[in-house]
């Protein structure tokens, strides 16, 4: 057997094993608050079935754009009312309901301000942090919440500025003492438990924010975003409620 001959039967060999087709994976548009819940179900879905998937995090409102063009990724975590917004783009294929977001009164460990209720973010002194109605339904629904008592402006004072576009920068602020109490969603206030706690105060917000996991229906892997579901429909609201996705 002359050299040549090995030589090729080699790179045949490695140019064979470059040709093999690899399993699909799935890439899920994931909102930032539910990284935690997600990154254990992606870990149970390949642990499952050996197929990987990659989470891309990002705000529910940047995400949205590449949700429309129908160019990037098989699934979409989010909460109302993107749902609809996602419908109306010809883009469900279909989703499940894994959970709850509403907006939970927090304070620093030891509640040292003694904030008991949503009146008590007006009281002189008390620094506030809250979340930016322009980018969070969180926020939109806190500000209506608070026009709606009357104690929109004097909230608005003791924050300052600090409205924030993300809910860590809230959990953040209370962990670091530069902030008294504000208002974030539960299950990313469930994400700062070690220095934060959570006020239990009566629900007084007018709408109910359900938590989707919702299949793309232009992604190129429909089959494997059903079997991605189906694995959702009967692990995720368990997951999610774990890590506080709860109606408060």
């Amino acid at each position: 057997m002359s050299r040549w001959f090995v030589v090729s039967v080699v790179l045949i060999g490695f140019l064979c094993a470059g040709c093999r087709k690899e399993e699909p994976g799935l890439l899920v548009l994931c909102g930032g608050s539910f990284r935690p819940p997600m990154e254990e179900i992606a870990a149970g879905f390949e642990k499952e079935t050996g197929v990987k998937v990659r989470l891309s995090v990002g705000q529910s409102e940047d995400l949205l754009p590449q949700v429309k063009i129908g160019r990037t990724g098989d699934v979409f975590v989010t909460h109302d009312p993107y749902l609809d917004y996602t419908k109306e783009a010809g883009a469900l294929l279909r989703g499940e309901q894994v959970g709850f977001v509403s907006p939970v009164l927090v304070v620093r460990k030891g509640n040292p301000a003694g904030v008991k209720s949503i009146e008590d973010l007006a009281k002189p002194g008390v620094k506030v942090a809250l979340p930016n109605p322009d980018y969070s339904t969180c926020g939109k629904m806190l500000f209506s919440l608070l026009e709606k008592k009357g104690i929109k402006d004097a909230v608005l004072k003791n924050a300052g500025n600090a409205i924030f576009r993300s809910h860590a920068e809230i959990g953040n602020a209370l962990k670091l003492e530069t902030r008294d109490a504000g208002v974030m969603w539960n299950g990313a206030a469930h994400n700062f438990l070690d220095a934060i706690e959570i006020v239990a105060t009566p629900y007084e917000y007018d709408e109910e924010i359900r938590v989707w996991i919702m299949g793309l229906s232009y992604s190129k892997n429909t089959k494997l975003v059903e079997k991605f579901l189906d694995f959702c429909r009967e692990k995720g609201e368990e997951v999610f409620q774990r890590h506080g996705y709860i109606k408060q």
